[in-house]
Order: C-alpha cells, then structure tokens, then sequence
C-alpha cells in the first residue's frame, strides 16, 4: 500500500500540492512541504516493510501516519469539504456527490489494523529483522 500510494504521489508532486492544499488545513509553505516529503515518507515505509527491517517501528510510524491520514478525511467530511482524499493520486476538490469519505476512512482502519498486527508480531522467516535475531527467542 504505502509502495502504491507513494509511487503514483512522488510522480505528479504537482497534484499532491494539490491534494494537500484541499484539506485546508496547513499555511501554503507547509503545505508544500508536507506535499514534498509526503511521497517519500511512503515509499520509505514501504521499502522498510518489505524488507522487514526495523519493523515494528516502521509499523508504529505507519500507525502514526494512518491516523493522521484518518483524521485529515474525517475533519473534512465534518467541515463539509468536498475533496477527494488523493491518498491514491488525484485528489482536490470534486461535486458534492462525489465525496468517499466513509470508504476511506473504512480502508485506512483496515490499514491500521494490519500496521498493529506487525507491531504485536513484527518477525517473519523472510524478514530481515528475522534473520538477525534468529536463534536469540
């Protein structure tokens, strides 16, 4: 998930811009900033995740991140914005009726769920945090 979402944001920085500036929440500097750093953060989480290192805390990033993201969408459905979350690209403003908010926020919990399960258990056989504590339980 985090490899997707970074990937499509890091290659049209320009509507991430976007996408962030329609939540209506940071001043314009921080917003570019956020915007900037966003992608990357993602795809930092992703390559870490896939590789298994440094897992749980990858996972509590991703914890911390997820309910950002949770929190951005729900403030805006409760200021009745109508934006689309741009947590897959796009994003920015859309028609009233156009609005998903409770789809994305169902799915951000789903991811939420999965980045507490790596922090109960963060360890795999194929993990590279698997192997160096092998023979160390």
């Amino acid at each position: 998930m985090w490899l997707v979402s970074g990937a499509i944001k890091a290659s049209d920085l320009n509507q991430t811009y976007i996408a962030v500036q329609a939540y209506d929440l940071l001043p314009d500097g921080v917003s570019s900033v956020v915007a900037g750093a966003l992608p990357f953060l993602e795809l930092a989480l992703g390559v870490l995740l896939l590789v298994g290192l440094g897992t749980r805390i990858v996972a509590a990033l991703s914890v911390v991140v997820l309910v950002a993201f949770i929190g951005a969408v729900a403030q805006s459905w409760a200021r009745g914005l109508s934006i689309d979350c741009g947590c897959f690209g796009g994003g920015g403003q859309v028609a009233p009726g156009q609005t998903q908010y409770p789809q994305e926020i169902a799915r951000d919990v789903g991811f939420l769920v999965l980045a507490v399960w790596l922090i109960v258990r963060p360890r795999s056989l194929l993990s590279l945090d698997g192997w160096f504590t092998q023979g160390r339980n």
